[in-house]
């Protein structure tokens, strides 16, 4: 165990940020009213924006990371947890682990458990603006919001795009650098531009 630590020593690095930033993460937590579960492991500080009048929910062994050694793959900016709007709800069941990305619900984003979602990834369940000009000019906060659902047992590689309205069935992987307009069934690996399914198991 010990000669594992000495011969990666960034994860000595990033532990010892970890323990060092705990007092403040629970804080920060604490003060938006989202419940600390057990086992949760957070390297690097995370950006919350949470509605007064919304729900952000997590199971236990939350994992996020944001800060720029946490990872490989590397961190463009720390995870996003966003609850955009009133009644919105940002729910995500056991043993969850995101690096960097965003995860933005207007209206509901839940997350089963086991999933796992790569690095620089968004899940965004909204297009933040309408698509009609002439709505646009006259609401340009009127924009359609649709609820995406990702199933239990889920993969998503890095710098992926999930779009409003989705649901990725249980056990799904979804390719690196793709980007999910549609449903993907349960047992399937879909990639692409826009995504769609290239295998079942």
């Amino acid at each position: 165990m010990m000669k594992d630590l000495f011969d990666t020593p960034w994860k000595i690095s990033n532990e010892s940020l970890r323990l060092l930033i705990y007092p403040y993460l629970r804080l920060l937590f604490s003060l938006q009213q989202i419940r600390w579960g057990p086992n949760w492991k957070i390297i690097g500080v995370p950006i919350i924006q949470k509605h007064r009048h919304s729900v952000m929910r997590f199971g236990s062994g939350f994992s996020l990371r944001s800060s720029k050694s946490s990872n490989p793959l590397g961190v463009n900016h720390p995870v996003i947890l966003c609850t955009w709007q009133a009644g919105a709800v940002l729910e995500i069941g056991d043993n969850f682990g995101m690096t960097g990305g965003s995860l933005c619900a207007a209206e509901g984003i839940t997350i089963g458990n086991n999933v796992n979602i790569g690095a620089n990834t968004t899940v965004i369940d909204t297009d933040f603006h309408p698509l009609d000009p002439e709505i646009r000019r006259q609401s340009p906060q009127a924009a359609q919001a649709v609820s995406i659902r990702i199933e239990n047992d889920v993969f998503i590689g890095m710098n992926c795009l999930i779009l409003k309205g989705v649901t990725i069935g249980h056990s799904s992987v979804i390719g690196a650098g793709s980007v999910v307009t549609r449903d993907v069934p349960a047992r399937a690996v879909a990639a692409g531009n826009p995504a769609r399914v290239i295998k079942e198991f």
